[in-house]
């Protein structure tokens, strides 16, 4: 198959994320646009305007910090650490429980605003509300060879 003729499909925001090498105004607002649902668009929190004061300043690392202030205050940032050339970010819901009891989300990168927002846009992935009802469904198409048997024993 030709180069040229395979598909490509728009990157993921997280593979957009862990490719880049920095922030931007840019690509902060389109992380903003595609994961933020608290984010009012008319800046009438006070919460989102000083994101917005951030983002124009150019302070990335405290935008990101901000924003999961503002969408997600369930979580805290439980550790940031540098190591190797690399940050790494993990949030939790719950800070004070033992290492071992915690199911922190965890990202790491080369910039720690980009580490950070990683770890945003996992724990926005993670506490979104799924659609899924509280009774299964079945599959809506059978299978061509597919039969429905009745099994009960009649005798």
């Amino acid at each position: 198959m030709s180069i040229l003729s395979e598909q490509t499909f728009p990157a993921t925001l997280d593979d957009r994320l862990r490719d880049a090498y920095g922030v931007t105004a840019e690509f902060l607002s389109d992380i903003v646009s595609e994961t933020c649902r608290r984010f009012p668009s008319n800046g009438g929190n006070a919460k989102a305007a000083r994101v917005e004061r951030l983002i124009q300043s150019q302070a990335w690392t405290d935008a990101a910090l901000a924003l999961i202030d503002l969408e997600l205050p369930q979580w805290q940032v439980r550790r940031l650490a540098y190591d190797e050339g690399e940050w790494y970010c993990a949030l939790s819901r719950e800070r004070e429980l033992p290492d071992w009891l915690d199911q922190p989300i965890e990202s790491r990168h080369a910039d720690l605003a980009l580490a950070i927002l990683r770890g945003f846009v996992e724990a926005q992935r993670v506490g979104a509300p799924s659609s899924r009802t509280s009774v299964p469904s079945a599959p809506q198409r059978a299978d061509a060879l597919y039969e429905p048997v009745c099994s009960d024993n009649f005798a």
